[in-house]
């Protein structure tokens, strides 16, 4: 498990995909060489979430990509998914820790250098952090919104564990937030909302290599 080697990170939102089904939009982005998904489809029922995410699984495994599940354990442990990501509001890392067990991935959200240090602390994987460039899928607080790839910057400096900025993200500004030290990218509309999704992932996937080869000097990771 090198999380470092994520790129790009998808997450999931069926209201944004117009008539296409999920599970359309992750086989396009997993063709198009995503590195982890994230169901999430919080407007919908846990049940219906369950199938869906029986289905990602088969899909993912296939693939060899990590299917994370949004906020929910328990969906996560009966779908055998790789993992976790919860929020501040939701199951502490620790107790997402013990529930899913010591080779689950649990990822934490963060937007502050006190959140990221505390869920490192407890033992997270990684951490999401944003709002990078601000975001329309969730109600957040005005301080967490729009935190720059200078809150990458310092969070970065703070953990010791990978990042995955999220939040406005899309190929034409995610040079940045790789430089200031997040090991990729999560995105949801650049996915989503895209008409090609599989074509959206592989220039997002792009963007993240480009600053990444030149920090290894060519070499890759």
């Amino acid at each position: 498990m090198n999380l470092s080697n994520w790129r790009t990170y998808f997450v999931t939102q069926a209201s944004l995909s117009d008539d296409r089904t999920t599970l359309d939009i992750v086989r396009a982005a997993v063709d198009g060489g995503v590195d982890a998904v994230q169901l999430r489809e919080k407007e919908t029922s846990a049940r219906s979430r369950y199938e869906l995410g029986l289905e990602l699984r088969e899909l993912t495994a296939e693939a060899g990509v990590d299917l994370l599940v949004n906020d929910r354990v328990d969906i996560a442990r009966a779908i055998d998914a790789d993992g976790v990501h919860v929020g501040q509001s939701d199951l502490s890392v620790g107790v997402a820790r013990d529930l899913l067990g010591s080779d689950a991935i649990v990822g934490c959200s963060a937007s502050t250098v006190a959140e990221a240090r505390e869920a490192d602390a407890d033992g997270a994987d990684y951490l999401g952090v944003g709002a990078v460039y601000g975001t329309s899928s969730k109600d957040i607080d005005a301080d967490k919104d729009g935190v720059g790839p200078e809150r990458i910057a310092a969070i970065a400096d703070a953990v010791s564990i990978p990042i995955v900025g999220i939040g406005g993200i899309t190929a034409d500004n995610a040079r940045p937030v790789v430089e200031a030290g997040a090991a990729g990218v999560a995105v949801i509309s650049a996915i989503t909302a895209a008409p090609d999704p599989a074509a959206a992932t592989e220039s997002l996937t792009a963007a993240v290599e480009t600053p990444k080869a030149i920090d290894t000097g060519g070499q890759g990771e």
